[in-house]
């Protein structure tokens, strides 16, 4: 009765314990791993068993910033288990990533967390964090911008409402030109939608203030330029997309 009593509190209670295989991940991935839960000092029943895929985002909130968690995927991995006093039980699983997981770039995070409920105790957890990595796709622009002279400069997860994805967010990518268009841009912004076989690639491309009206055009928000393009698996091979993107800001520019 004594020991019910200190695992109710957390005390000789069951634990768990997320061994992830593919650390390192690109989005779209399969990530793969072992829940072990190890039993406590006495039996305890186990109602859920979930993994949680989370990251998270910046919201402007009152003159203020706040960041908030976002629950990417929600997988039960196993429901009504009783963990015997010392029982050892190990639960594989395979989670499939969504194409639209942030890349762990700056200090944006990506992580799973993993818990058992159970009733009248503490609820064991387990947290890991994740390397998203970029998708090929995504690659192949990170260096076609790095060769037209941008460096990266910010990487943020912001709040939207308005961009229609599955997610409260978007990832933002921030380069500083420090080539040729050092004297044309102040920045150049890039977010990404991948899709099965397809990356589909938003610029925004933010024009230097030019005297008085360049000056209004920029306190007002109207100097902004957009441009979006597609890419496929087999345009690895085939796009020069250093040249496309450089058509497409000379295009603005001038």
């Amino acid at each position: 009765m004594f020991k019910k009593m200190l695992a109710s509190v957390g005390i000789g209670s069951a634990k768990v314990d997320t061994r992830i295989f593919n650390a390192a991940v690109i989005p779209g991935d399969t990530l793969e791993g072992e829940v072990h839960i190890t039993g406590g000092d006495v039996a305890q029943d186990i109602s859920d068993i979930y993994l949680k895929l989370a990251t998270e985002y910046e919201r402007e909130v009152d003159d203020s910033t706040i960041h908030e968690e976002c629950i990417m995927v929600d997988y039960r991995l196993l429901e009504r288990l009783t963990v015997q006093p010392k029982q050892e039980i190990v639960v594989p699983f395979a989670l499939e990533l969504p194409y639209e997981i942030p890349l762990t770039i700056g200090r944006t995070p990506v992580y799973i967390r993993t818990g058992l409920d159970i009733k009248t105790a503490i609820n064991p957890r387990d947290r890991d964090v994740l390397e998203v990595k970029p998708h090929p796709l995504m690659q192949r622009v990170f260096v076609a911008v790095e060769r037209l002279g941008f460096h990266l400069h910010k990487v943020d997860c912001e709040y939207t409402h308005s961009f229609g994805g599955s997610y409260p967010f978007v990832q933002e990518f921030e380069f500083k030109p420090s080539g040729e268009y050092r004297n044309y841009l102040d920045e150049l912004e890039i977010i990404f939608r991948l899709h099965p076989g397809e990356l589909e690639v938003l610029l925004e491309i933010d024009k230097r203030a030019r005297g008085f009206a360049g000056w209004l055009n920029e306190a007002f928000d109207l100097d902004d330029r957009y441009a979006r393009f597609y890419l496929t698996e087999s345009d690895l091979d085939e796009v020069d997309v250093e040249a496309m993107i450089d058509d497409i800001i000379r295009s603005h520019i001038h």
